[in-house]
């Protein structure tokens, strides 16, 4: 039976897989288009539609970037490792929230839990990171403190 810290992962790992699919179906659906208008069509509307059908490609090539580097963050994560500080791929339950440090990503309900995905870079994940069990800390005039790092 996988732990809370495991179903999160795994959560977060199918969530990312689901959208690099969908990003990689748009790029190829947007390829077929394109070829489909250069057979079908000629002049000044053929080269806006090619245009718009490419820049269009490019927003979605980027997303499909961003996804496959939060990917290869997720992936390189240890989530067996124990620490008594907050660390990259630690799950902390704060007073107010529960968050896992790896990278940002929507928030996710795990066993009736509302979690949020937070880089470390990120103002709380900052304040976060290598803090043990009970440090107190004030974020956008909220105070935070640490109950359990997992």
């Amino acid at each position: 039976m996988p732990n809370f810290k495991q179903k999160i992962l795994s959560h977060y790992q199918i969530l990312l897989q689901d959208k690099i699919d969908i990003y990689q179906d748009l790029i190829n659906s947007l390829t077929e288009d394109a070829q489909n208008d250069a057979k079908s069509s000629a002049g000044d509307k053929h080269e806006t539609t090619l245009s718009k059908l490419h820049i269009e490609q490019e927003k979605i090539a980027n997303k499909l970037k961003e996804a496959i580097e939060q990917q290869v963050i997720l992936s390189k994560l240890d989530i067996e490792q124990i620490s008594n500080k907050v660390i990259l791929g630690s799950v902390v339950i704060t007073n107010h929230l529960t968050v896992f440090i790896c990278t940002a990503l929507p928030k996710i309900t795990i066993d009736n839990r509302v979690v949020f995905a937070i880089s470390p870079q990120s103002p709380l994940g900052q304040q976060l990171m290598h803090k043990p069990i009970q440090a107190e800390f004030l974020v956008n005039q909220v105070n935070y403190k640490i109950l359990e790092i997992l």
